[in-house]
């Protein structure tokens, strides 16, 4: 049985970010998905000052990196500067297939890069990965 994971869908696009939560749910993952549109909504709702959305702990962070107001880069450098959110899970999910940014994105202590054509139609080895990781690994 696998651990109860929440995840922080990190996503300008809403889509993308449906099709992912569709995809989710049909392939069976079983964890509540909260989606933030950018890294600044995503901030606040880490630090529990979003008014609406709050997110349970242990968590997986998905982040996109090309947004508006805050990119992936961005978040992850306050991410990683906030010693209360510094040790979070954070798997990259995007269409950036260029060597400099994944590089870029494991300097910043990511748990994975995934570029989103190669997880399979509809998100299928992403939600493997997902299932995988919150059976196998205990988070704080």
């Amino acid at each position: 049985m696998a651990n109860v994971l929440s995840i922080l869908l990190i996503e300008d696009d809403d889509v993308a970010a449906e099709s992912v939560k569709r995809s989710l749910d049909k392939m069976g993952v079983p964890f509540p998905v909260v989606w933030a549109e950018d890294g600044l909504i995503a901030l606040a709702i880490l630090r529990g000052q979003d008014p609406e959305r709050h997110i349970q702990r242990p968590l997986v962070i998905l982040l996109d990196l090309n947004m508006p107001r805050m990119n992936g880069f961005e978040f992850l450098q306050q991410l990683r500067a906030d010693p209360a959110l510094q040790d979070e899970v954070v798997f990259v999910l995007t269409t950036s297939d260029v060597d400099a940014d994944r590089t870029r994105a494991y300097h910043e202590q990511i748990a994975g890069y995934m570029v989103k054509s190669a997880v399979g139609p509809q998100f299928f080895k992403l939600a493997q990965l997902l299932l995988s990781y919150a059976s196998a690994v205990k988070l704080p």
